[in-house]
């Protein structure tokens, strides 16, 4: 990503201090980018499902009432890969390496630098690259095939189909890198963090996935496969592309 353009990335903030809202959103509206914010968990994946994903959150761990920033964590990446950073006052080494294997793409601690953060916000958006897709409460990728991701479903020909979580997240990976090959290692990575898997378990969830969207899914036209490299996710998407 050459030419960062923060205004067309979407960040959503998660905490239960007003003031860290405040202040957060600020310095990041400051830099561009457009935000949400949260008070809750509860809060935070209800503006998920009317919506649509962000581009990245930011989630405090520790939260006055209802789920904590890691029950979030772990029930949205149940549909999605969404890069997520942490900003929260518990500072101890073993949440730090628990929350980066599995969610955190970035974890700071409070009280913490208002510019540093931006700066580690475009870090990881710039590292994770464009997103073809702006994922709406209903991602449309054409005419035939529509994708929810918040209720693990997709729209097949105006039919509903359900996903599974693994499926969801799979399709969330492919569509963010739209018109570019994901390499297996990377999608093994991102679905099953904390296992050893072989590429075989990820070509029987392609399988799966293909036999729910496709129209002909021996002869699939959205998730194709890069012979020994990965696969891509083929469909119109100029009329979705974030200019970056």
């Amino acid at each position: 990503m050459s030419n960062f353009v923060a205004g067309a990335y979407r960040v959503l903030v998660v905490d239960d201090d007003h003031f860290v809202l405040k202040m957060v959103s600020a310095a990041l509206e400051a830099a561009g980018f457009t935000v949400s914010t949260a008070a809750s968990g509860e809060d935070a994946l209800d503006s998920i499902k009317r919506h649509g994903l962000p581009h990245l959150a930011i989630v405090d761990i520790t939260m006055s009432f209802g789920m904590d920033g890691l029950e979030f964590c772990e029930i949205v990446h149940e549909f999605s890969d969404l890069p997520i950073v942490m900003l929260t006052a518990i500072n101890e080494d073993k949440t730090i390496i628990d929350t980066i294997d599995r969610y955190a793409e970035d974890y700071i601690t409070k009280p913490f630098n208002p510019g540093e953060l931006v700066a580690r916000v475009r870090r990881v958006l710039r590292r994770i690259g464009d997103f073809a897709y702006v994922l709406e409460a209903l991602t449309r990728v054409d005419d035939y095939l529509g994708v929810n991701f918040p209720e693990k479903s997709a729209l097949v020909d105006d039919k509903e189909v359900p996903l599974t979580p693994t499926e969801t997240k799979l399709l969330y990976i492919l569509m963010r890198n739209a018109g570019r090959t994901v390499t297996t290692e990377f999608i093994v990575r991102r679905l099953w963090p904390l296992e050893v898997v072989q590429e075989d378990r990820l070509r029987v969830y392609v399988h799966r996935l293909r036999r729910k969207i496709e129209a002909e899914p021996k002869r699939p036209t959205y998730i194709l496969s890069q012979r020994g490299i990965g696969y891509l996710f083929s469909a119109p998407v100029e009329h979705k592309k974030v200019r970056a």
